[in-house]
């Protein structure tokens, strides 16, 4: 299923590609259990959400190079994490649960 996202080329901080999402993204999305838009706003704006220090200076170091790719996870609820990953050549985003990767 593709989703899409209304961010303004001001906003987002990098290209997201195709955005893609797994099985159990889309499951929970056709439950209501899960709304991802925001979330995927929040990652093209470069809010990388629950990572360490470190991590997010590997997304700030990959934005600025364009050699790697970005991550960010998001604790939706308490039993709910989200992850999306951009490809280092910004071609997919994938949105996906941690027991997906």
């Amino acid at each position: 299923m593709a989703l899409a996202v209304l961010v303004l080329p001001s906003q987002a901080r990098f290209a997201s590609g195709q955005i893609v999402m797994t099985t159990g993204v889309d499951t929970l999305i056709d439950e209501g259990r899960l709304d991802p838009a925001p979330y995927l706003y929040r990652h093209l704006c470069g809010d990388w959400g629950d990572l360490d220090a470190g991590d997010r200076r590997l997304n700030d170091a990959a934005l600025h190079s364009g050699n790697d790719r970005l991550f960010s996870s998001y604790q939706v609820a308490p039993d709910l994490k989200l992850w999306i990953i951009t490809e280092w050549d910004r071609s997919v985003t994938t949105l996906l649960l941690p027991g997906e990767y």
